[in-house]
């Protein structure tokens, strides 16, 4: 199927719910939908990641289907968009051409996109970890890219081992990216609030355990309740 030269964006996700989701990590995402049946949590493959780990990437989700390092609809995809979203390219995880390099992502900062993921290499690496816009990626090659055309914008992908539909919250770190599906999104986030809620309660445990130690003073529990419960099951 030949590129669509012109298409509609998926609304972008509201700033209340993104504010809330910026007081969260990815990894904490993954761990709110623990058990909501979401495969791989929303955790794309360990082997992307970002080029300037200081950098946080949240944004909604436009998708790019490419292959064999083909980037006319990434080229596409980049002049059409508009600020807040995060272009989610998949490349099919392909190594043998950069899909980009700073030119490209430098245009996409332009414009004011969140970030860049793409499933295959780039290059240009120091110029594009100098650029504010957060990418991340699988590699780098200097092989220049192609210039075909197949490609489909904004349609549901298959990225980084995770699928990726328009509207989807992308969010990413030093860890790696996390993706939730739009529809699961309160959900989701109620859930890892809560594990927020529970990390916070286990870090002032360990600060309390330090401090005892310390001072010399008795020693509180410090394992969770769970390990002891394991541990007590004949």
């Amino acid at each position: 199927m030949n590129t669509e030269l012109y298409f509609s964006l998926p609304e972008l996700i509201p700033e209340d719910i993104l504010q809330r989701v910026r007081k969260l990590s990815p990894a904490q995402l993954c761990d709110g939908m623990q058990g909501l049946g979401i495969p791989r949590n929303g955790c794309m493959d360990h082997d992307l990641m970002p080029l300037d780990e200081s950098k946080i990437m949240l944004g909604t989700a436009c998708t790019v289907d490419t292959e064999e390092g083909d980037n006319f609809p990434i080229h596409v995809a980049i002049y059409q968009s508009q600020p807040g979203y995060v272009l989610v390219i998949a490349g099919k995880g392909y190594r043998g051409r950069a899909y980009l390099g700073d030119l490209m992502a430098g245009a996409a900062q332009a414009i004011g996109l969140s970030g860049l993921v793409i499933d295959g290499c780039v290059r240009d690496k120091l110029p594009l970890a100098e650029l504010d816009i957060p990418v991340y990626a699988k590699g780098f090659n200097q092989r220049s890219p192609a210039k075909q055309g197949p490609g489909k914008i904004n349609a549901l992908v298959h990225c980084a081992g995770v699928d990726v539909a328009p509207g989807d919250l992308v969010f990413g770190d030093y860890d790696g990216v996390t993706v939730v599906p739009r529809a699961r999104l309160l959900e989701v986030l109620e859930a890892s609030e809560k594990k927020d809620a529970y990390e916070a309660r286990r870090r002032a445990v360990i600060d309390e355990y330090a401090r005892c130690r310390a001072q010399g003073t008795p020693l509180p529990e410090l394992a969770p309740a769970w390990v002891t419960e394991l541990l007590d099951k004949p």
